[in-house]
């Protein structure tokens, strides 16, 4: 499965846009994946930053082209 840094770096290459991890979070709970929890998460229910709607199909094609959705 790929990391959040390879997904940054195909964004970044592809699209000349920079994620926050935490976007990329979102979209692999939005997604159905079981991202892990952050330690410096303050809540588990509430994102404090969620992923923007312009940037989601861009995470969501990086995801696929590495593997990691179908």
């Amino acid at each position: 499965m790929s990391t959040y840094k390879a997904i940054q770096k195909y964004i970044q290459t592809y699209h000349g846009r920079t994620v926050k991890t935490c976007w990329i979070a979102h979209v692999k709970e939005l997604n159905g994946l079981n991202p892990r929890k952050a330690p410096n998460r303050l809540s588990l229910q509430k994102r404090r930053n969620p992923c923007l709607e312009n940037i989601r199909p861009l995470i969501e094609e990086s995801m696929r082209q590495l593997g990691v959705l179908k």
